[in-house]
């Protein structure tokens, strides 16, 4: 059996829920597919607002050949052999196809590359939809040939219309002894998100109670969704969980947790620059100085897996990941900042000492601007001992080297140059 929202897709505008802005009698977008004049759009706006079925439902509208692609397992080839067979579907005086590509942002540049030439000469009209901001997800090339067409979360009264329209419409919910005393449970975890409020629904329809009857109450949701978690949901608490057990995996030196957490958010369907950021803070976070090329490492992963995409990205990803699991910690950065940040806030603006201001004009230098700075490359070793902090704090130590070969050489540094310092 079809999910519920699959079954109550609707097929018209005349049926469509919510977008009023972009497809209310009046709108540009509206008046554009009235008139078969569409040209290529993307659609961008957060999950289960409607983007995929406004695109089957213009295609339907428009009459055109439609043809559809997930950007999650469709690569360069699956482009070009679509556009190939976009280019067999023309004739004479006939609209050129529609190509909808759904979560377009998860493209690498290549791949979206491989779209410019058939939507500038015409071969297809393209219809994306992306839950992230298309002016840092979409190449400008790309960007410049769409007119971008932003999708709000649904709101409350738009949802309940959803409610009683499935329960009255559903031949299955409709078989069903099913009222409704509060909608304040299935608005909450759906957050404006009609796919999660249908799969809530779903859920609570097959609960009944000893009589047999469904009543759907506040309570009743919670209890639903407490006993059938969302195996992953990147929008919501599951999202950040999960992300929180990826991050303390590293942080733990586990490889093989950390390697299980990644595949949870890329089947999950995670976005792999949110992985790739989350690698790269931890790389500082959690690893720092112990091992200073662990940052180059997550750098260099976030740059590759943009480049490449899913689904050869994972393996970038899981190369990174397991380098940083496996490499010594230290988060002596981390509590450098952090102190000296309490630092900050609990003495204000401290002045800069005198020596260590600029002085490009005469008047700074009458004002002993610059006076008595000991330039260090002067000196042997590049290195002659002064006080660099205000005359509040002088002497607070914010850095303190932890326990690692990279860092007990850093120590033995330090020591070797300040131990004259009062």
């Amino acid at each position: 059996m079809q999910p519920l929202a699959e079954r109550m897709r609707p097929h018209s505008l005349e049926d469509y829920i919510g977008q009023q802005q972009l497809v209310g009698p009046g709108s540009v977008l509206f008046q554009a597919i009235e008139a078969g004049s569409l040209p290529s759009i993307i659609l961008w706006g957060p999950p289960g607002v409607g983007k995929t079925t406004l695109a089957q439902i213009i295609a339907k509208k428009l009459e055109r050949p439609f043809h559809m692609l997930s950007a999650i397992n469709s690569g360069v080839k699956d482009v070009r052999e679509t556009i190939q067979k976009a280019q067999k579907q023309q004739f004479f005086n006939r609209p050129n196809p529609l190509l909808f590509i759904d979560e377009i942002h998860r493209f690498s540049k290549s791949q979206q590359d491989s779209l410019l030439g058939a939507v500038e000469k015409g071969i297809v009209t393209l219809i994306g939809a992306t839950t992230e901001n298309p002016s840092f997800e979409v190449i400008p090339a790309l960007l410049s040939r769409c007119q971008v067409y932003r999708l709000k979360p649904l709101e409350k009264e738009e949802l309940i219309t959803l409610v009683d329209k499935s329960l009255k419409e559903d031949e299955y919910l409709k078989a069903k002894e099913i009222q409704v005393k509060e909608y304040d449970g299935l608005l909450l975890y759906s957050g404006g998100d009609a796919r999660k409020m249908y799969n809530l629904l779903e859920l609570v329809s097959n609960l009944p109670d000893k009589e047999g009857k469904i009543v759907i109450t506040n309570e009743l949701v919670r209890q639903a969704i407490q006993d059938n978690p969302i195996a992953y949901d990147k929008g919501g608490d599951h999202h950040y969980d999960i992300a929180s057990a990826f991050i303390k995996s590293i942080r733990g030196s586990d490889p093989d947790a950390a390697v299980y957490w990644l595949a949870r958010m890329i089947e999950g369907g995670e976005d792999i620059k949110f992985i790739a950021r989350r690698m790269i803070i931890s790389a500082s976070e959690d690893i720092g100085l112990a091992n200073p090329n662990a940052l180059l490492m997550a750098t260099t992963a976030f740059q590759a897996a943009q480049a490449v995409g899913l689904p050869e990205a994972r393996l970038i990803l899981s190369q990174a990941v397991i380098y940083l699991a496996t490499s010594p910690k230290s988060n002596s950065a981390y509590t450098a900042i952090k102190k000296a940040q309490e630092q900050v806030r609990q003495t204000g603006a401290l002045p800069v000492p005198l020596h260590l201001r600029n002085a490009p004009t005469k008047l700074m230098k009458s004002l002993d601007y610059g006076q008595d700075y000991k330039y260090p490359h002067d000196y042997p070793g590049n290195f002659t001992p002064q006080e660099y902090l205000p005359e509040g704090i002088k002497g607070a130590q914010f850095f303190e080297p932890q326990a690692n070969p990279a860092e007990e050489k850093i120590r033995k540094f330090m020591e070797s140059k300040w131990r004259k310092k009062e």
